[in-house]
């Protein structure tokens, strides 16, 4: 039996963090159904949609009845969803429908949900790894690419021509006249491949060194009928055998830079890369690269967790530094410099609380 009373300041202290636990493990058990809502179609199904039985939404959805039952049961107790007795009867309301459905293009969280479940995944070699100080290789990680390239439609694709573009003055018109971009750790080239539809005129090149990802991005330009883009299968560190010095007055990297194997290399290869006067775009999270100065950000636990789960194990499994996502601005301008970088400006744009975005000449 305890020793401290009830009514002590302690004790409620206690009750207080033992409640906001509580809320924790609610939040982190929504997150998979937040997840399964999404991949399942089952938000997009409910949105709009009238009072209507599991069964109904079961039906509409294509699902089956028994699992979905059992979800709106996960979305009614969170409240996510509002549930009438007679029937039950569940409804998603259209402010609910406007941050968790594909209809909300950027505005749709469920996508970020996706990470949990893929973090989880590889639990077991996350904890093995805390013993030994060993990675964790980037192919255990499921469906990663895919998540990662739904993660760069909200926060890169949504806003690519209003925000990102006109980061640089007077891209869009060079673009339009036609110049050379390089895209380093494209993904599946959702970017890259999108620019090369806006930009006809201009020459494409998009390199990451996984397979999968090259080759969905190759199946996607094909099948847009993109003939001035191409995609090399390479690492980051060595694109120096793979592009030519000089070669690019625009060189991008999306969120791409922290968890590389040797990331001042590929910062180094990114300036050698360009023609005088070229202009590298980095996106890169934002942090201060201190726990304390990180304590009121926005997605501060998130962050923290995806970049001990993924971004510092995928670099310590390649023989890295494991920099880990938040490693901050001052770092981050620290690399820049020394690649070579010396005019480096830094942008933040207001839908996104995530990231940094760095301008830097050569």
């Amino acid at each position: 039996m305890s020793s401290v009373p009830e009514t002590h300041p302690a004790a409620k202290g206690a009750e207080a963090f033992a409640d906001h636990l509580a809320d924790v493990l609610n939040h982190g058990a929504l997150c998979l159904m937040l997840s399964v809502g999404h991949r399942t179609g089952l938000f997009d199904g409910m949105r709009g949609r009238p009072a209507s039985t599991s069964h109904e939404i079961a039906q509409a959805t294509d699902l089956a009845e028994r699992y979905v039952r059992e979800w709106l049961g996960a979305m009614a107790t969170a409240g996510i969803v509002t549930v009438e007795p007679e029937g039950p009867r569940f409804t998603l309301p259209p402010a609910h429908a406007a941050c968790l459905t594909r209809a909300a293009a950027a505005d749709n969280l469920a996508v970020f949900a996706q990470y949990i479940a893929v973090l989880g995944a590889v639990e077991d070699r996350i904890v093995a790894a805390f013993r030994t100080g060993a990675g964790v290789p980037y192919e255990r990680y499921t469906r990663f690419h895919e998540v990662m390239a739904e993660d760069s439609g909200q926060s890169v694709l949504s806003s690519l021509e209003s925000d990102v573009l006109p980061l640089v003055p007077g891209l869009t018109d060079h673009l339009e006249c036609g110049i050379r971009v390089l895209d380093v750790g494209c993904g599946r080239g959702r970017i890259i491949n999108r620019l090369a539809t806006l930009y006809p005129r201009s020459r494409f090149t998009g390199l990451d060194v996984s397979t999968q990802a090259i080759e969905h991005a190759r199946a996607e330009a094909a099948a847009g009928g993109l003939t001035n883009v191409e995609f090399v299968e390479a690492d980051a560190a060595g694109m120096d055998r793979h592009v030519e010095p000089q070669g690019y007055e625009l060189i991008t990297t999306f969120d791409a830079i922290h968890d590389q194997a040797d990331p001042l290399a590929v910062l180094q290869g990114i300036h050698r890369a360009l023609m005088p006067e070229g202009i590298y775009l980095m996106q890169d999270i934002r942090g201060s690269g201190q726990i304390p100065g990180d304590l009121d950000h926005p997605l501060g636990p998130f962050l923290y967790t995806v970049s001990c789960m993924h971004c510092m194990p995928v670099s310590l499994a390649q023989g890295g530094p494991g920099l880990g996502a938040m490693w901050g601005e001052p770092r981050a301008r620290d690399y820049l410099e020394r690649a070579g970088f010396r005019d480096i400006r830094v942008h933040r744009l207001a839908h996104d609380p995530q990231n940094n975005w760095y301008v830097a000449t050569r």
